[in-house]
C-alpha cells in the first residue's frame, strides 16, 4: 500500500510494504518486505531497508544506511551523516551507518556517522549515539552509554 499522498520514485518497494501519506522516497531506495513507513517520513537514493521494518513519524534516512530486517525506529529519530557539514559541500564525506538486526531506537534519538548499532541493542529515548553500541545492550543518554545487556533467549534486561 502506497499512500496516494505520499511521493514514492523507487521501484524497489517490497511485498506488504506500507508507506502513508506525506513520505518522500528518492529513486534509487531499496526497501523490503512487509515494512511500515509512517507519514512524513524521507528516504534518500544510497538506502537499504531490510525486511519487516517499522520507521515511525517523521524519520529521515539519509545516503549511505542500512537498515537490516526487524528493525524499530521510533517516532523522530535522526541519523546524521556527515561529520562536517556544510551548505552545499560536494566534497563531503558521508560516513555510513549500519543499524544491525532487530535493534530498536526510542524517539528522537540521534545516531552520528559511522556509527554501528548492535543486533538486538535499544536506545532510549532522546540519547545520543557517538559510537558503536554493541549487540544486546541497552544505551541511554549523551552521550549514550551502556545501561545494561540483555538477555535475548528470554528478551529481558539483565
Amino acid at each position: 500500500m502506497i499512500h496516494p499522498l505520499s511521493d514514492v520514485q523507487s521501484k524497489s518497494i517490497g511485498k506488504n510494504t506500507k508507506i502513508w501519506q506525506y513520505c518522500v522516497i528518492l529513486p534509487d531506495a531499496k526497501i523490503g518486505e512487509n515494512c511500515n513507513i509512517c507519514s512524513h517520513c524521507f528516504i534518500e537514493n544510497d538506502v537499504i531497508i531490510g525486511n519487516n521494518v517499522t520507521i515511525k513519524n517523521g524519520v529521515a534516512v539519509y545516503n549511505n544506511t542500512e537498515i537490516e530486517d526487524n528493525v524499530f525506529i521510533g517516532p523522530n529519530a535522526v541519523m546524521v551523516h556527515d561529520k562536517n557539514p556544510v551548505s552545499l559541500n560536494k566534497n563531503a564525506k558521508i560516513d555510513k551507518i549500519t543499524l544491525k538486526r532487530g535493534c530498536s531506537l526510542g524517539g528522537n534519538v540521534t545516531i552520528l556517522p559511522g556509527v554501528t548499532i548492535g543486533e538486538n541493542a535499544l536506545i532510549g529515548a532522546g540519547s545520543v549515539v557517538t559510537k558503536d553500541v554493541p549487540a544486546n545492550c541497552i544505551v541511554i543518554g549523551n552521550p549514550a552509554r551502556i545501561l545494561k545487556k540483555i538477555n535475548i533467549e528470554e528478551k529481558k534486561p539483565l
